[in-house]
């Protein structure tokens, strides 16, 4: 590609045809003509030029499919913020750990892409990260579930949500019972929606009881719902599905975000401060609490997150209602 050839584009503000121009320097690979035509794009933007999208889109592309250095190079700070996916993580689901470990130094993403690595089948060794950004294990523990992730191509990002096609049965709800003061368990399944609600258009509520969980969504206000009992990992699957995205309208945050406030709803269940040094241990000691998944038998599309605990040790449950538009 010559000068010639692209700044007509650039200055016309053809979208199309620049979209088209990447398309071609992705498939023959020409790294340098994208980040080039990428700057570009980027001066021409501050000349009133309509053009970020495709300065965006061309990141996108190299987080995606150029080798891991060049891909390592998009992933900072204030990069990507329109794109389908965090950079880090759409190069990470591209690329094994080996290819981007080099060259990935910002400590902060360092962590998010060994962990989304790891997520996805790599052996990451813990040293090679600090442990202190993310708090939790690097390495998935025993009991963990083998999360879901996104899924990136050239133009679309797909992020399944098998874990919400089980089969519930009605059950009808007794009365409802004196809520308890909001805790810190509260306070981290709030934090799993936290861009539903804060940075979209939907809304949450989560309350705890003395009781059982059938109590606990009675008193939320429904008076019949579907529910299906689920397994630990199955409810840390919900957790992180739910805690990795932005919702409808948010900025998705990564499966490594969503685990991490999966582990921390956890922790709190059990009566943690901090993240214990044997971590392996964690899914005997929740051997106890209940999880369940629940609808209200509204749901038409959109973004929903509807699950229960509860500890019968101690006679409490809390649940979660969260929704958000497409």
């Amino acid at each position: 590609m010559t000068e010639d050839s692209i700044s007509p584009l650039i200055e016309a503000s053809d979208i199309t045809s620049l979209i088209r121009r990447i398309d071609a320097i992705c498939g023959r690979r020409e790294w340098d003509e994208l980040i080039d035509l990428r700057d570009r794009c980027e001066e021409a933007v501050t000349r009133g030029k309509q053009l970020w999208a495709v300065s965006q889109f061309a990141e996108y592309r190299l987080a995606l499919e150029a080798p891991g250095e060049v891909a390592a190079s998009v992933m900072t700070d204030g990069r990507g913020r329109f794109a389908l996916g965090p950079l880090w993580e759409v190069a990470a689901s591209s690329h094994e750990w080996g290819e981007l470990e080099a060259y990935v130094k910002v400590p902060t993403i360092r962590a998010l892409v060994a962990s989304e690595r790891s997520i996805r089948g790599d052996v990451v060794d813990e040293s090679s990260v600090d442990g202190g950004i993310l708090e939790v294990p690097v390495t998935l523990q025993p009991w963990e579930p083998k999360y879901p992730t996104a899924r990136y191509t050239s133009d679309r990002a797909t992020f399944p949500d098998d874990i919400f096609g089980l089969e519930m049965n009605w059950t009808e709800l007794g009365e409802p019972v004196d809520r308890e003061r909001n805790d810190a368990v509260c306070d981290t399944m709030m934090d799993l929606v936290k861009p539903w609600w804060e940075d979209s258009l939907g809304k949450a509520e989560v309350i705890t009881v003395d009781g059982t969980v059938e109590d606990a969504i009675r008193t939320l206000g429904p008076h019949r719902v579907r529910l299906v009992d689920i397994s630990l990992q199955t409810a840390f699957e919900a957790m992180a599905w739910a805690g990795a995205s932005g919702g409808g309208h948010g900025r998705r945050r990564g499966t490594p975000s969503g685990r991490v406030g999966a582990w921390w709803v956890l922790l709190e269940l059990l009566g943690y401060d901090d993240v214990p040094e044997d971590s392996s241990t964690l899914g005997d000691e929740a051997s106890d609490l209940r999880w369940v998944l629940w609808d209200p038998g509204d749901r038409v599309g959109g973004w929903n997150l509807h699950i229960g605990v509860e500890d019968p040790t101690d006679g409490l449950a809390w649940v979660l209602s969260a929704v958000d538009a497409l």
